[in-house]
């Protein structure tokens, strides 16, 4: 094994963090080193990344982040945003055409942002430090955009948070590589190779969750029988909330100039 292959197959996500602070000059380097291994599309580098670590301004994005409290412990919280408004300046200062403030712009800067994202945590991890994606950030672009100031064609994507572990959770199985990768076209599992594909999920996943207390105790107040059915649940991942906040987010993105144009008249 390589030292790349080694970090890749030891990440876990950390949920429990020391309160000592990490060194302002390994969150720089570490940025610096994820912006500068990133591909980006022409190399606009359209992404932002707005760093909290003030204790106040983190308990707002802990109300934000569905009360998670690895957002009050860890004492660093990273918003990685997909941001074509500085170009879309640099543009307009030089008189050129406007672009970027539409679907493919987004996309493109969403990309940019999640690789850049990606390589932050394997920068950390390398350093020793721990990590953990927040999914509830794409439930709450827009009360984080206002509160982080995100100006038009610039909105939030992912978040991590990032501290010294009080933890060592067990490493989660992934799906079996051979269900994943497919040669030259894309290979439809037959019912059986689904059942192949999510047999151990179904036991290992099922009998997680049905450990934790307070989800065993939801799963018997829903009473949800199986992991598939609590994956789509409103413990976890409710199909209606899903349906709204995908609502949500087409009109975002059109108040945002991200869909259907706009013209850009911040000045900053």
């Amino acid at each position: 094994m390589n030292a790349c292959s080694r970090l890749l197959n030891a990440h876990r996500s950390i949920r429990q963090f020391r309160p000592e602070p990490i060194d302002a000059a390994l969150i720089e380097q570490v940025c610096g080193d994820a912006i500068s291994g990133a591909s980006s599309s022409g190399n606009l580098n359209s992404v932002s990344i707005v760093l909290t670590r003030d204790q106040q301004r983190k308990r707002h994005l802990y109300g934000l982040h569905a009360q998670q409290e690895m957002v009050l412990q860890a004492p660093l919280v990273m918003t990685f945003c997909a941001d074509f408004y500085r170009t879309r300046r640099w543009l307009r200062a030089r008189g050129a055409r406007d672009n970027f403030n539409n679907l493919i712009g987004y996309h493109i800067a969403a990309f940019d942002a999640i690789i850049v994202a990606q390589n932050a945590c394997l920068g950390f991890e390398a350093a020793g430090l721990g990590i953990c994606y927040m999914g509830t950030t794409l439930h709450a672009m827009e009360p984080i955009a206002d509160f982080l100031q995100l100006p038009p064609t610039c909105l939030p994507v992912t978040s991590i948070v990032v501290g010294h572990p009080a933890e060592d959770p067990p490493k989660r199985d992934r799906l079996p590589l051979s269900a994943l990768l497919h040669d030259e076209t894309y290979r439809r599992p037959s019912n059986e190779r689904i059942d192949q594909t999510f047999a151990k999920r179904e036991v290992d996943g099922w009998n997680r969750y049905l450990s934790a207390p307070r989800l065993k105790a939801l799963i018997d107040q829903h009473g949800i029988q199986s992991l598939a059915e609590f994956y789509t649940s409103k413990v976890k991942y409710d199909p209606e909330l899903f349906q709204r906040d995908s609502r949500q987010l087409i009109q975002l993105l059109q108040k945002r100039q991200f869909v259907e144009g706009g013209q850009l008249i911040d000045e900053g």
